[in-house]
């Protein structure tokens, strides 16, 4: 019974962490052509349950992630200008959080600039798509960071490394299934695929602050994004209002 509800609490869990690996999925593989997309998907998340299994597998390994490498004072940075033993103590788990959360704006902004150049439909057609084998290599290497944490957390909720692999096993079938739907709706919505960008963005700031052992309370950031997204929704459906009203008045004239 134990095993059981730690197996629905970690898929829970697992589920609600993968929304962020969801969203960036869809926003790189939707740079491919259409037939390449629904692959680059596929594709994606079967490496991100690969690359958790192993991580869940090293398991004693990652632990060690979280151990000093060296302290920012040895490099010659004032003890006045760190808040604590935390900021000052670097490791292997701060340096990829790093990395990723600047990787992760980085590519973000790029993503937001594409956008907002308002470049016509015809050149986006022109415009070369990335090959699939490159996209794929950009979901693998973030993968990890969107990882790392996860498992770790997954340590504190169970105990049988049985568990936790059933429970990322089962999360990502469960993003399989609603990918291809979370892809359609986004690209259906254009203003909600900006809103995502910025989900993103925000997402990698949050990597960067704890990389860099600034306390963010998470929970703040995902209301954030939850109030964000619902008013979105709202403006979705208004906008939908608006254009059958419209619909009906030219049906009507």
């Amino acid at each position: 019974m134990e095993n059981l509800i730690a197996l629905v609490a970690l898929t829970a869990m697992e589920i609600v962490l993968g929304i962020d690996n969801i969203v960036f999925i869809v926003i790189l593989s939707s740079r491919l052509p259409k037939d390449q997309q629904p692959r680059a998907r596929r594709l994606g998340l079967a490496l991100a349950m690969i690359e958790r299994i192993a991580l869940l597998l090293l398991l004693s390994h990652v632990l060690h992630l979280t151990k000093p490498l060296f302290h920012l004072t040895s490099l010659g940075v004032p003890a006045a200008w760190l808040s604590g033993e935390e900021m000052n103590a670097i490791s292997i788990r701060d340096v990829i959080l790093l990395a990723g959360g600047l990787f992760l704006i980085a590519k973000s902004v790029f993503e937001i600039h594409e956008k907002t150049e308002g470049r016509e439909e015809s050149e986006r057609h022109v415009a070369k798509h990335p090959s699939l084998a490159s996209v794929v290599t950009q979901i693998m290497v973030l993968d990890v960071v969107f990882s790392l944490d996860s498992v770790i957390t997954a340590v504190g909720m169970a105990n049988d490394v049985r568990v936790m692999i059933a429970a990322v096993v089962l999360a990502v079938i469960v993003m399989m299934i609603f990918s291809e739907k979370v892809s359609v709706f986004i690209e259906d919505n254009p203003t909600l695929k900006m809103l995502a960008l910025s989900f993103l963005l925000l997402i990698g700031v949050t990597l960067v602050a704890e990389g860099m052992e600034f306390g963010m309370n998470k929970g703040y950031i995902y209301f954030a994004m939850a109030f964000a997204l619902g008013v979105e929704f709202l403006n979705i459906r208004v906008r939908r209002v608006r254009q059958r009203r419209v619909a009906r008045k030219g049906t009507a004239a």
